[in-house]
Order: structure tokens, then C-alpha cells, then sequence
């Protein structure tokens, strides 16, 4: 049987550790039969990636700090070098002070604000942009991260609410102006799951195990859902869908409280 993403070769941004969303989303394209390259943000995060990626199939492995367009341009430029092409992107990126996710909205500094939607917001602008003439013509996918706090008022979410806001609405605008270019470019939605990024929120165990009770398929989400949903976002049996979110948390979007 012919694997989904057999000949494929994507670049995965934000894996972190076995917890991470994105690694979730790597195991579901290295088990398809994708070529990997995975980015790491700096040295320390580095020694993470290179030791999960030893169960990969020969990945290329690149630092780059998306707050930097001087390292996505280098990231893009090894990438057309020793690749040539990607077929898919992921953004699995965001990133916000921990003092911007307690207390009150209000209170946040411009500062953070500004850090919080470079890093989770235009970081997707950026990166799109520099890929783009890896991805053109190539019936390609870009996929981003996003949560219910974009549109939703989520306890200690705050700014990170707003800037996912501003990633959604940037799905909608990239989708538009890359799709001429045979690129689609989606978001996936998922419910509440302990990652190294989610542990900044504060009582975020206590938001898994409320959407497990309240959520209709009554459990939390998982990593090889959110994997898999990324999966088809990926591959050929998406190409007619694009600036999209996509709900994978177990139905707790479509509930009133």
C-alpha cells in the first residue's frame, strides 16, 4: 500500500521533546514515508531533537530562531541546497512570557504583547514567505498550531489568546495569497494537552481533565490524533481544503459553556 507523504519532503518547525506537539505530528509523517528536516530554536533544544531524531529516517536537522529573518533566509537557503524542495511546513511555534499568562489581559506589558505575536503570529508571515520558492507549483501544505483561547476567553491564556487569534486570521490571508501558487495553508485546533509550552499556563492539568469530563467523546486529546489530523493536512487527500481550522479536541468546541 502506497504511503501518504511517500516521496515527500517536509520541514517540521518546534519539536521540543516527546511531548510536543510537533513531535506527534513527525511520527505521523515519518511513519507515512516523508523525507523529515526538523528546525530546533537553540543549542540546548538541539541536543533534544538531534536524540529523537535517531529514530528517524535520516532527518536534517537545522537551528533556526524564527525571530530572526536572518536564520529563516539561511534555514531556507541550506534547505535548497541539500533538498531543493519542501512539499509540506509545519508551524508548530509560539511562545509568550510566563508573566503575560497570569493575572489579568489588561495588565499585559507592550513589551510582551509584541514578543507574543512575533513569535506565535508573524513567525508563520516569515516563514511562509521564505519557503515560498521551495513550495510553489508543488501542490504543497503549510499547517499551523492554534487553540479555542483565539476565540474563546480562556483563564490565563490571555495574550496568547490574541496572538491566535491574529494566526488564524493570518491562515485565512496566506491561504489566499499562496493558493495561486498551488500552496494550501490550515490550522489545526486541538484541545488542551500537556506540552514543555503549555506547562507556562497556569492550572493547565486542571483544564485537561475538565475537557475529558465535558468534551463529547469524553477524554483528552492525544498526540497521535493531533498527528494524524495533521496527517491528512499534509497530504494529497486535503488538496481541495485550505484556510481551515480544524477542531481536533473531542467536540468541545461545539459546547455552549
Amino acid at each position: 500500500m502506497t504511503q501518504l507523504l511517500e516521496g515527500k519532503t517536509g520541514l517540521i518547525m518546534g519539536v521540543a521533546n516527546k511531548r510536543s506537539i510537533a513531535w506527534g505530528i513527525t511520527n505521523a509523517a515519518s511513519k507515512a514515508g516523508a523525507r523529515l528536516i526538523l528546525t530546533y530554536q537553540s543549542e540546548r533544544l538541539g541536543e533534544n531533537v538531534q536524540e529523537l531524531g535517531a529514530a528517524l529516517n535520516n532527518p536534517l536537522l537545522i537551528q533556526c530562531d524564527v525571530a530572526s529573518d536572518e536564520q529563516i533566509q539561511a534555514c531556507m537557503k541550506r534547505i535548497q541546497e541539500e533538498v531543493g524542495h519542501l512539499d509540506f511546513l509545519v508551524h508548530a511555534l509560539a511562545y509568550a512570557p510566563r508573566e503575560a499568562l497570569e493575572g489579568t489581559y489588561a495588565a499585559t506589558k507592550r513589551a510582551d504583547f509584541s514578543l507574543a505575536l512575533d513569535i506565535s503570529a508573524y513567525s508563520l508571515v516569515a516563514v511562509s514567505q521564505a519557503a515560498l520558492p521551495l513550495m510553489k507549483d508543488r501542490q504543497s501544505a503549510i499547517v499551523t498550531l492554534t487553540y479555542l483561547g483565539s476565540e474563546r476567553v480562556v483563564h490565563n491564556y490571555n495574550v496568547m489568546g490574541v496572538a491566535k487569534a491574529a494566526l488564524e486570521s493570518s491562515v485565512r490571508y496566506l491561504a489566499n495569497d499562496l493558493g495561486p501558487h498551488g500552496i494550501r495553508v490550515n490550522a489545526i485546533s486541538a484541545g488542551p494537552i500537556k506540552t514543555l509550552a503549555s506547562s507556562a499556563i497556569g492550572g493547565i492539568s486542571g483544564m485537561v481533565k475538565l475537557h475529558a469530563e465535558r468534551a463529547p467523546l469524553r477524554k483528552a486529546v492525544d498526540l497521535d490524533e493531533i498527528g494524524d489530523a495533521a496527517l491528512f493536512l499534509m497530504s494529497p487527500l486535503s488538496r481541495g481544503i485550505t484556510g481551515e481550522v480544524i477542531f481536533v479536541d473531542g467536540g468541545y468546541h461545539i459546547l455552549g459553556v
